[in-house]
């Protein structure tokens, strides 16, 4: 850690000698500093409805400096981490304290690239491989090793990896090592109105296991094969991921007795012109989470490693349509890729399923269109378990390729878009949703949540600077917490400054200390490269969702600083 500290010195004393101005004719190339600075931070309060805050430390703050230099073909960097005197509530409890948390060398020309260090990757969709980060979400999920990417012509990339995954500031115990090769046909070929590639991938988990007699390699194999086809205004495209027999968890235990070969499809078509555009994606998978350790780490009675999303090496999103409603948002989907056995009555192998985008422009001049034209947008989405037989005890299932089981979840909406007038611009959405609480929860109510959801807005352009936007939304329901509503109202002074209030009330609630108001406001000034925002108000319960991966968050109540600045 002493060498980690000593590097991080002499960098901070580089930022000030290159950033010295060259006061010579002849300018000498030092190379470049850039980087940036991400700040959150919480002070939590006592709610007389939400209830005391009874945790420690009501001032929490999570802080990312990211620093990297520059020189020709070279680039190194690092990121410091601070969490204090906590992260706040809910994130990873491994994320504690200040440190130096990642960090890379790198050089890089026309035909290859190489990094020590730590690195992100993805290997196609992401189905089998992909490291990424997301601050909202507490996911830094990326390898620290060596990796190699080898570019013989524009056509073919070749790419080699070998590392461990982060955890927190630490790595994971399992060794992680893949091979990845895309190759582009359609200029090979000479071919002018195709666009045809394919990609193969290959990824191990060396862990050893304390099992006597383990009816599993202790190398965990995965491969995965793709092609993308495309031809004027049609688009196809397929995945296939295999992952050789593992042990299934079965109540976070390792046994000899669950053990399952898994498997990932994913096929995505469509056509896309000027005024239409058709996207359809279907998915089915089985037993298919690849994680860096087999055994989860346990954090508490409640929770372990993976309910943070932690040590998890490929990337399954919900494929459903990302809601900007905050009611559209109580009842959230995440997708299913693991064995659970949560119930003699909830047995599930994974999912399958898909949604259907289509939108579509009505022209100017048209009766549908109007002076200004219009657009809608239609998505159907639906998600169910695998159809098969399933053992309790003991574990055990056998499912069919084809065909739904139970269903776990549906969003029907439908989104119409117009320009009203030169300064008004108008909006309004309808959402039909079908949450199966139960298996997706645990809940002990076996009756799914039905939802309607309305939702309008108006935004009025009152000068080139500033304007206004006004929503309201309604959530009816007969299930679990019953009705919702919910308005908002954003103010932009200019382009710089920006305030909002909004509020959602479950008014409907059976029980009437719960019918709370979860209100929040706040603004946001933007400098140049900076930002700073800050905001008051509730947090309501439940799932927060980047990109279809969620992270649960707690009821709260307290004001947030943030800052973002990039150089």
């Amino acid at each position: 850690m002493q060498i980690k500290n000593v590097a991080f010195a002499l960098l901070l004393v580089s930022i000030g000698c290159f950033a010295q101005e060259d006061t010579t004719e002849t300018k000498k190339n030092y190379g470049k500093i850039f980087g940036g600075f991400e700040s959150t931070s919480a002070y939590y309060l006592d709610d007389k409805t939400l209830g005391d805050f009874t945790l420690n430390d009501r001032f929490r703050s999570n802080n990312y400096l990211n620093l990297n230099y520059e020189y020709k073909q070279f680039s190194a960097g690092l990121q410091v981490e601070g969490y204090e005197p906590n992260a706040l509530l809910n994130y990873n409890p491994k994320y504690k304290g200040t440190k130096i948390a990642t960090y890379y060398a790198a050089y890089k020309n026309k035909y290859i690239e190489a990094t020590l260090g730590y690195f992100y990757e993805q290997f196609g969709s992401g189905l089998l491989l992909r490291t990424w980060e997301d601050r909202q979400l507490g996911i830094n999920n990326s390898l620290r090793g060596a990796r190699v990417v080898i570019k013989p012509s524009d056509n073919l990339i070749f790419k080699a990896l070998y590392g461990q995954q982060r955890s927190g500031f630490d790595v994971s115990e399992g060794k992680i090592f893949g091979f990845d090769a895309d190759v582009s046909l359609s200029a090979m070929l000479g071919a002018e109105n195709f666009d045809y590639s394919f990609g193969l991938s290959y990824v191990g988990r060396n862990e050893p296991t304390t099992l006597l007699n383990p009816a599993f390699d202790e190398t965990t194999n995965a491969f995965s094969g793709r092609f993308n086809l495309g031809y004027n205004t049609f688009y196809f495209s397929t995945e296939y991921n295999y992952k050789a027999k593992d042990v299934v968890l079965k109540n976070n235990t390792l046994t000899n007795d669950f053990v399952k070969e898994g498997s990932a499809i994913l096929v995505n078509f469509g056509y896309t012109q000027k005024s239409l555009g058709i996207d359809v994606s279907l998915r089915r998978i089985e037993n298919f989470s690849i994680l860096s350790e087999r055994l989860p780490e346990t954090v508490d009675i409640e929770n372990t490693s993976l309910n943070y999303n932690d040590m998890i090496l490929n990337y399954t999103p919900a494929l459903t349509k990302q809601h900007h409603s905050n009611l559209a948002n109580i009842y959230v989907f995440q997708a299913q890729n693991r064995v659970s056995y949560d119930a003699t009555d909830i047995m599930k192998a994974g999912e399958t399923g898909g949604q259907i985008d289509v939108f579509y422009s009505f022209k100017k001049g048209t009766k549908l269109g109007g002076k200004y034209g219009t657009k809608v947008a239609l998505n159907l989405a639906s998600w169910y378990n695998l159809p098969g037989s399933y053992s309790f005890y003991p574990s055990n299932y056998e499912v069919e390729f084809f065909g739904v089981g139970k269903k776990y979840f549906s969003d029907y909406n439908f989104e119409l878009k117009k320009k009203l007038s030169e300064k008004l611009h108008g909006g309004f959405t309808y959402i039909n949703q079908y949450y199966n609480k139960r298996w997706l929860e645990g809940s002990q109510s076996n009756k799914p949540v039905k939802t309607n959801i309305f939702a309008t807005e108006m935004t009025y352009s009152l000068s080139d600077k500033q304007s206004i936007r006004v929503e309201g939304e309604h959530l009816w329901t007969k299930e679990d917490k019953k009705n919702w509503a919910g308005a908002t109202v954003e103010y932009s002074l200019n382009q710089n400054l920006s305030f909002y209030v909004w509020d959602i009330y479950n008014y409907g609630n059976d029980d009437a200390k719960k019918q709370i108001h979860y209100y929040n406001t706040g603004g946001a000034y933007r400098f140049k490269a900076t930002r700073i925002a800050l905001n008051y108000g509730r947090q309501r319960g439940g799932l927060v969702c980047v990109g279809g991966v969620c992270r649960f968050v707690p009821e709260s109540t307290g004001f947030t600083l943030s800052l973002n600045t990039s150089f």
